[in-house]
């Protein structure tokens, strides 16, 4: 009989090799509003970690058409605005997520505090403006392509991961409408999220839900920094107290950037289990 471990290992082994044949395809074909000059740019990869991102983009992992249940998640990792730890938080949940029925999109987005960009020069992003934008084309994208994706478009979120989880909560927060007369007919898509998940966020301070806010699904580290470990809980109140769904787990002996490792076998590396126990309880997974 095979360890957690070793159940664990197999599983990372079919990531690496699924990732290599998972589409990426570009949120604007044309490139992104105000990147458009420096679209072509190779991106800096050091170890599992990518920065210097000027073509924000999706890698889309599918489930099989038998095990699908129209649920869809944005996957958008974190790293502190200076890089994306695209693998522990990006393709390890998205082949998981993918894995389960849930369709996933792994998030590239442009960076505020990028660090590949020379020391003292201006960074030429910013979280609200350029980050959040990226997070909402996402959205917008996931839902014109939702039928041939078999994706219910009406159960599409966004999860994100410290940094990421920043972006995943303005996202939401700042949910916009499609325009109407938009010349792209993507921009003509709603770009508030079904649901949220936020994964040790950044800035927990920032997070304040008003009413009618999608449901959320919360979790951290009982180890993490203070802002986050003891903010979190302060934020479930806040969506507790405008009547909106949330759910929080805060793990014992875990902290900061656990995500989604093969050699965490505690239980706060089953935590999308636990997610996904929560899409289903929230009916956003069609029953199978």
């Amino acid at each position: 009989m095979k360890t957690p471990l070793l159940r664990g290992l197999a599983f990372f082994v079919l990531v690496a090799a699924a990732r290599a044949a998972a589409p990426v395809i570009p949120l604007w074909p044309a490139g992104a509003p105000g990147s458009v000059e420096r679209m072509n740019e190779p991106e800096k990869i050091v170890g599992s970690n990518v920065s210097n991102i000027h073509r924000p983009t999706l890698t889309v992992y599918l489930p099989a058409k038998e095990q699908a249940t129209g649920c869809a998640v944005i996957v958008a990792p974190g790293g502190g605005h200076a890089r994306l730890a695209i693998e522990h938080e990006g393709y390890n949940v998205g082949q998981w997520l993918a894995d389960h029925g849930i369709a996933a999109f792994v998030l590239k987005y442009r960076l505020a505090k990028d660090d590949a960009t020379p020391a003292g020069a201006t960074q030429p992003y910013t979280i609200e403006r350029d980050a959040l934008a990226d997070g909402q084309r996402a959205l917008r994208l996931v839902r014109s392509r939702a039928a041939e994706w078999a994706i219910n478009p009406a159960a599409v979120g966004i999860i994100g991961f410290s940094a990421g989880g920043e972006v995943a909560a303005f996202a939401a927060m700042r949910a916009t409408s499609g325009d109407p007369a938009a010349t792209d007919p993507i921009d003509r898509l709603g770009a508030r999220p079904d649901f949220q998940a936020l994964i040790y966020p950044g800035k927990s301070n920032l997070i304040i839900p008003g009413k009618g806010a999608p449901p959320v699904f919360l979790a951290c580290g009982a180890d993490d920094r203070a802002d986050i470990s003891e903010g979190l809980p302060a934020v479930y109140v806040l969506f507790k107290k405008v009547g909106v769904p949330a759910e929080l787990h805060i793990y014992a002996g875990a902290g900061h950037g656990f995500g989604l490792r093969a050699a965490n076998t505690s239980p706060a590396g089953a935590w999308p289990e636990r997610f996904r126990d929560w899409l289903a309880d929230r009916k956003f997974l069609a029953a199978k």
